[in-house]
This record gives structure tokens, C-alpha cells and sequence, in this order.
């Protein structure tokens, strides 16, 4: 119970380091002619992989869920005006993008059906009806 517990504290706080780093990344962009918003992009990939992941390697949907809250929790608490005035995440394109795609990316891989159940069991070799 208690390594559950535990799993579930370091997969909010994994989701969180994700969502800070990709708070202070997302704004980051290069101009070869237009700006392509690579801070943006490598951001709401790192956060897609995170969640693909996990949702791949786990039996449920509890681990990838928990990440995502954690990332979208601090996102959210990244969006409020501080004490001194500053804004992590402006109010412009990259900003919205990077405020509505993790909750988007989060409903899409927790919501999607699982594919583990569908796999044939191995034979019990020990089973005489077993071929």
C-alpha cells in the first residue's frame, strides 16, 4: 500500500516537473522566415510522450492520469499573476496553446481505449486441455 502511495506522489511530481519545464520552454521560438514556436511543439510532445508512456507501460489508466494532473495543476498555478506582476504564461497564442493542449492531450490518452485487454492469454502449460 504504501509503495502505491508513494508511486503516486513521484508521478504527480513527474507530471509537474513536465508541465514547469514546458511553462518556461513553450514561449521559445526560431524565425527562419515565420516563427516556428519550437518551444511550443517539444513542450506539448514531451508532455504527449510522458502520458503515451505511461499509459503503455501501466495495467491502468491511474498512472498517466496522475501525471497529468500534476502537469495541468501547475500549469494552471504558472497562469496567475505573482505578487511582484509577472506572468509565466501570457496571454497570446503559444500561451493558449500551451494552456488548453495539455488538458486536451490528457482527455485524449486517458480516454482511449485500452489495448491490453484484448490480448490472448498464454496456455497454462501444466493444463491438461492446454494445446
Amino acid at each position: 500500500m504504501l509503495s502505491r502511495i508513494v508511486s503516486g506522489v513521484l508521478l504527480v511530481l513527474a507530471g509537474a516537473v513536465f508541465g514547469a519545464i514546458g511553462t518556461v520552454a513553450h514561449q521559445s521560438s526560431v524565425t527562419w522566415g515565420v516563427a516556428i514556436p519550437l518551444g511550443l511543439i517539444g513542450s506539448l510532445a514531451a508532455f504527449a510522450a510522458l502520458l503515451v508512456g505511461l499509459r503503455l507501460l501501466g495495467h491502468s489508466r491511474l498512472p498517466a492520469l496522475l501525471a497529468a494532473l500534476g502537469a495541468i495543476v501547475l500549469i494552471l498555478l504558472f497562469t496567475q499573476e505573482s505578487a511582484g506582476g509577472s506572468v509565466l504564461i501570457p496571454n497570446n497564442l503559444p500561451g493558449v496553446a500551451w494552456l488548453a493542449g495539455p488538458i486536451l492531450i490528457a482527455a485524449i490518452v486517458v480516454a482511449w481505449p485500452d489495448i491490453h485487454g484484448h490480448r490472448p492469454r498464454a496456455a497454462d502449460p501444466r493444463d491438461p486441455n492446454a494445446r
